[in-house]
C-alpha cells in the first residue's frame, strides 16, 4: 500500500482591504437617539390640557408620546443610516489592494 503525502496547490491573488461600518449599530443608535429626542419633547412641553384645534380631542401624554415616538424614531434610524453610508464612502475610499498567497492543501486520504 502506497501512502502519499499531502500537496499543496499555492498561488498569489490580490485582494481589496478596507473598513466598513456595522449597519445594525447605527440604524439602533439613531432609533434610541429619536426614543430620547421624543421623550424630552413629551415631558418638556406639556400640551395635553388643551384641546386639539384639529380633532376637537384632548390627547393624553402617553399618546403624545406615542406619536412622538413614531416620528423620531423613524427619522432616527433613516439618519443613522445616512451616517453609515457616509463612513462606508469615506472608507471604501481608503481601500488598499493586496498581494496575498492563497494556498490550499489537498490531502490524500
Amino acid at each position: 500500500m502506497e501512502t502519499m503525502s499531502p500537496t499543496s496547490d499555492d498561488h498569489l491573488e490580490q485582494v481589496t482591504v478596507r473598513r466598513s461600518p456595522k449597519y445594525s449599530v447605527f440604524l439602533l443608535l439613531g432609533g434610541a437617539l429619536g426614543l430620547l429626542v421624543a421623550m424630552i419633547l413629551t415631558f418638556l412641553f406639556d400640551g395635553t390640557t388643551q384641546e386639539s384645534p384639529n380633532t376637537g380631542l384632548v390627547y393624553s401624554q402617553m399618546q403624545v408620546f406615542g406619536f412622538l415616538l413614531l416620528i423620531f424614531v423613524s427619522a432616527g434610524v433613516a439618519l443613522g443610516g445616512a451616517v453609515a453610508l457616509i463612513f462606508d464612502r469615506i472608507y471604501a475610499r481608503r481601500a488598499r489592494t493586496m498581494r496575498v498567497e492563497h494556498e490550499r492543501i489537498i490531502s490524500a486520504d
